[in-house]
């Protein structure tokens, strides 16, 4: 088929949660189709990789992006009745370039991910299919929960609006899909009249590429423990993840093993981030591969509170054969996972516990790890977890 599709953010290099289920989406349809596509620059070193991205399609169209000046376009939303997102990703020359190849190319269909770029597609009369990703309605509403005035009511709002408009944009896609069967099951439960039309599209992972290889160096001080997060740190799940971790796990963690030392490894560190750094606490900000901090880790921690779904970075230190301990809502949602390959905790008592046994006995940590590995290689290759796109393709 000829194939429109439409990404927030260009799905290229796969180095931040959304880009990477995107990058493989993109070069899942490459591989069998012609594929245009849409999608906004909103990092400039990103700047650097659009002839290898261009290098995959037919023909591409990329949309810079000031986040700065993207915010006060969101603000229009408020006057209209929609949520935020919508105005923010707006750009009269991406729905020129659109409107202009459905005509001259006989585009034939349309993949839209992430409902923010619905609009450029709710007109076109083509076939859609949406990849939502996670429910990010239900994302605002926890947010408002979690915030104090006027950030709560604005995130509450955006919980209200933007469930308004994924119901809509559920309505006439031909198929929607989330990352997990449990964030589809409560997308079912919201809108029903869209319940059959609903399926899921799993998270995997490059278990090639992160895999332990003998010859990579550890990039940590010698004596220490290492337990390591990772992730793009200026995402607010990730921001108060680290944030518990330090303020309320890593103190009792250190009166038990005196040598533990926490990297929090990723790209864009806020503010607040980066004053949890200090004698214990290392805020790498971007690396040039996270590979080496996963595979010299003691252990991995995800104590993740309010993101949902599969997390990418769960899945990557699993491929990394490490012990992981994850918010119990990100083990349920990788399927049929058992304590003896991933650790679900909730409470800091939880992780602490964990931590602690792991660390007394290295053995068994490792081998978790290997059974983390194993499960991965088993049931999260790629081709595998998006082989339901190829299926609702197909169906006339």
């Amino acid at each position: 088929m000829k194939l429109l599709y439409l990404v927030h953010r260009m799905p290229y290099p796969p180095n931040k949660g959304d880009k990477v289920p995107s990058y493989h989406l993109l070069r899942h349809l490459a591989a069998r189709h012609e594929v245009f596509l849409g999608t906004f620059i909103d990092d400039p070193d990103d700047e650097r990789h659009v002839d290898t991205v261009r290098g995959w399609c037919a023909d591409a169209h990329f949309a810079r992006l000031s986040p700065r000046w993207a915010r006060i376009k969101s603000l229009r939303g408020l006057g209209r009745g929609q949520p935020l997102g919508l105005p923010y990703y707006q750009d009269p020359g991406l729905r020129a370039w659109v409107n202009d190849s459905v005509k001259r190319h006989g585009i034939e269909g349309v993949v839209v991910f992430s409902s923010t770029m619905a609009p450029y597609a709710e007109t076109l009369g083509l076939p859609t299919w949406v990849d939502f990703v996670d429910l990010d309605s239900a994302k605002w509403t926890a947010y408002g929960q979690q915030h104090r005035w006027p950030l709560s009511w604005i995130y509450a709002r955006e919980g209200r609006t933007l469930l308004a408009y994924e119901r809509e944009v559920a309505r006439w896609a031909r198929r929607s899909f989330f990352v997990t069967e449990a964030e589809c099951d409560m997308f079912r439960r919201l809108a029903p009249e869209s319940a059959a039309k609903v399926e899921a599209l799993c998270n995997g992972v490059d278990a090639d590429f992160f895999a332990p290889a003998a010859d990579r160096s550890s990039p940590f001080e010698p004596g220490t423990v290492p337990v390591v997060f990772t992730g793009a740190m200026d995402y607010w799940p990730n921001v108060d993840a680290v944030a518990w971790f330090v303020h309320d796990m890593l103190p009792r963690l250190r009166t038990l093993h005196p040598n533990v030392h926490f990297s929090i490894v990723g790209r864009s560190p806020t503010a607040a981030v980066r004053a949890l750094a200090g004698p214990n606490v290392t805020v790498t900000g971007t690396v040039d591969d996270v590979r080496p901090y996963l595979q010299h880790a003691a252990a991995v921690v995800a104590p993740l509170r309010l993101a949902r779904g599969i997390q990418n970075k769960v899945l990557e230190a699993m491929a990394m054969g490490r012990p992981v301990v994850a918010a119990s809502h990100c083990v349920a949602a990788i399927d049929g996972s058992r304590p003896d390959e991933l650790c679900a905790a909730d409470a800091a008592d939880d992780y602490v516990r964990i931590l602690d046994a792991w660390l007394r006995e290295p053995a068994a940590a490792d081998a978790v790890g290997r059974a983390a590995r194993e499960r991965v290689l088993a049931g999260f290759a790629w081709p595998a977890r998006l082989a339901p796109i190829d299926e609702a393709l197909a169906q006339p």
